[in-house]
């Protein structure tokens, strides 16, 4: 079984072995590591030495390059602010739903020219794609299982918003995400789990909580974001590694 992992801020590397992977939309990055009978294929979303801003990822080439690989499911890892003192810096989420309010990105693959073959089903054109259950339930479960063996500080669910970034949000806006119903706030997962849908492929995040959002605490860096989930590096790849073989175990 073949399982995409995708690395978010402080997450850059998985392997030495690397492989280049042309797609339509440009090259991809993409290490390999082999474990049991699993190929595990890892992308850095922001790319060595955090160089690639959330606005200007290429989700469309990543996504498209885990296609071409023949991925069965992908692992994401996201580092977010929590707008609840409740879930406090340190804890591990397992979002079971997207809150999109990104403004400017192109989330579709299906602009009315793209075509692909999914399964024995070509999709063209205007396609118009279910995301009622937008990440995998199956994944999720391995995600929370190993979470739950190596944290005492797990949430199995939260609602992600996704703002545009780079900068960081007003406390205001964090009191609006508050009242539509948000639990954590991030930059990434979208367009990556819709783009993840759209290709039929499941997707499932896990979200380190590393600062208070806006209004929770006085400011808010990026230094500190990275700092905390470089404390927690080695945790992240323990959880989402054993997650991937979790899963791939109950799909074979």
């Amino acid at each position: 079984m073949n399982i995409g992992i995708i690395g978010g801020s402080g997450f850059y590397n998985l392997s030495e072995e690397e492989i280049v992977v042309p797609t339509q939309f440009g090259d991809v990055n993409v290490t390999v590591l082999k474990k049991d009978h699993t190929q595990i294929f890892f992308i850095s979303r922001h790319q060595k030495g955090h160089k690639v801003p959330p606005h200007k990822i290429n989700y469309h080439a990543n996504m498209l390059a885990f296609y071409e690989l023949g991925i069965d499911a992908i692992l994401a890892t996201n580092a977010v602010g929590s707008l609840f003192s409740e879930i406090p810096p340190g804890t591990i989420v397992i979002p079971h739903d997207v809150l999109d309010l990104t403004k400017t990105r192109r989330y579709t693959f299906f602009d009315g020219q793209f075509k692909i073959m999914i399964g024995s089903e070509e999709k063209q054109g205007v396609v118009h794609t279910d995301v009622s259950q937008v990440f995998d339930p199956i994944l999720r479960e391995s995600l929370i299982k190993v979470a739950k063996s190596i944290s005492d500080s797990v949430v199995h669910r939260g609602i992600l918003a996704v703002m545009e970034g780079p900068r960081f949000e007003t406390p205001s806006e964090i009191i609006a995400l508050r009242q539509l119903g948000a639990t954590l706030v991030g930059m990434t997962s979208s367009p990556e789990v819709f783009l993840a849908k759209e290709l039929e492929i499941p997707y499932a995040t896990v979200a380190f909580v590393t600062n208070f959002a806006a209004g929770l605490q006085s400011e808010i860096t990026h230094e500190e974001v990275v700092e905390l989930f470089n404390k927690i590096s080695n945790n992240v790849k323990n959880l989402v590694i054993r997650a991937a073989l979790d899963y791939a175990s109950k799909r074979m």
